[in-house]
């Protein structure tokens, strides 16, 4: 199964993510060829409150009109404290059109756009650096 992509989307997203997706995908023994969502998990399996690492990030697109299209993108980091938690750190929600950042809140603007930018690329160096487990979660 290769993902086609509906590259119109309020945020662009670099090519390179579109490969890396279709890529992961390829990986998986059993595809689950009439999903209509998938949910993609990236993980760095050393991470911890304690002594940090890559953040989790987790991807969901759904299938329209036989493309798919982004969801939402989420990186999370751990939060509080003294029990740390997985929280929001960024996320970028395709259906409302904005970004969210821990620090800045939603935004719409400019400023969406950079943090988009700057949080996908970084996602992509780290995978191409292979620091993340993968796993893909199929609904029907």
């Amino acid at each position: 199964m290769k993902l086609n992509f509906n590259k119109q989307q309020c945020f662009a997203v670099p090519t390179k993510l579109y490969s890396l997706l279709n890529h992961e995908l390829a990986q998986v023994e059993k595809q689950e060829l009439n999903a209509y969502a998938l949910t993609f998990n990236f993980r760095d399996p050393s991470y911890s409150a304690e002594r940090g690492g890559y953040h989790p990030v987790e991807m969901r697109l759904e299938k329209h009109n036989d493309q798919w299209e982004f969801v939402y993108i989420t990186d999370f980091s751990y939060q509080g404290s003294p029990y740390p938690e997985l929280a929001k750190d960024i996320d970028v929600c395709f259906e409302s059109k904005r970004a969210y950042s821990l620090y800045s809140g939603w935004s719409t603007d400019r400023y969406a756009k950079k943090l988009i930018k700057l949080f996908l690329t970084n996602f992509i160096a780290y995978h191409d650096m292979d620091v993340y487990n993968a796993r893909i979660g199929f609904e029907h």
